[in-house]
């Protein structure tokens, strides 16, 4: 039997969608921790069937974003303070990794993407306070460096530790005083990327993660 089927990228489907939409709802913490979340709710808000919206509940209980309880229903996680040193320890490991792995593998059509990025990134004014904004456009640039890493198993790690570390932020976004400037810290990033500069892509990458870290921390 061939294996050529089987290797071939298929088209998102109605879960895949419904999964990304809540799963942004969560992590920016629209819905807010331990809130109920009721399936036929969001269903209809979505404008998705059911059986979608389920299986990407069960997707998002993987990534520890939801909690099912039976007879009780499904929840959002908590958001705790204490994970903030376990994510840290992963992301410290594996960003460095992905960051290096995209500027050593980057094709000409994802270094174009990272060049217009960057380019948008810096009509930022360090005098934007438009947190959730900004947060969002951070949230953008990680997964297109862990995209262009091209190994899809060290994205979705990554892209699931990212959502609690983002989460964590969400708790502190009004506190933090200069959100532009950590958002713009990724364009020298994105331009060693571009460069093929894995070295200094990785160096970037681990100040930028123990930045957030040191961060949240000052606020505690």
């Amino acid at each position: 039997m061939s294996l050529a089927p089987l290797l071939t990228e298929s088209a998102p489907t109605d879960a895949d969608r419904a999964y990304e939409l809540i799963r942004e709802r969560l992590v920016l913490l629209d819905i807010r921790p331990n809130e109920p979340i009721n399936d036929d709710v969001v269903a209809r808000s979505l404008g998705f069937g059911r059986t979608p919206v389920r299986e990407a509940l069960k997707r998002l209980e993987r990534d520890r974003l939801v909690v099912a309880f039976p007879r009780r229903g499904t929840f959002a996680t908590t958001v705790d303070i204490t994970d903030l040193a376990h994510i840290s320890e992963i992301r410290k490991q594996l960003e460095p990794l992905a960051a290096a792995r995209a500027a050593s593998s980057a094709g000409a059509a994802t270094k174009l993407r990272l060049t217009d990025l960057a380019e948008e990134i810096s009509q930022i004014a360090p005098t934007d306070h438009d947190n959730r904004a900004l947060l969002q456009i951070d949230v953008r640039v990680h997964r297109e460096i862990y995209r262009a890493s091209g190994n899809p198993y060290l994205e979705d790690v990554l892209v699931c530790q990212d959502a609690h570390a983002t989460r964590i932020w969400c708790l502190f976004l009004d506190r933090l005083p200069d959100v532009a400037s950590h958002v713009r810290e990724h364009i020298p990033l994105l331009h060693a990327i571009i460069d093929g500069d894995a070295d200094k892509a990785a160096e970037l990458t681990i100040e930028h993660v123990v930045g957030f870290e040191n961060a949240i921390r000052a606020l505690l």
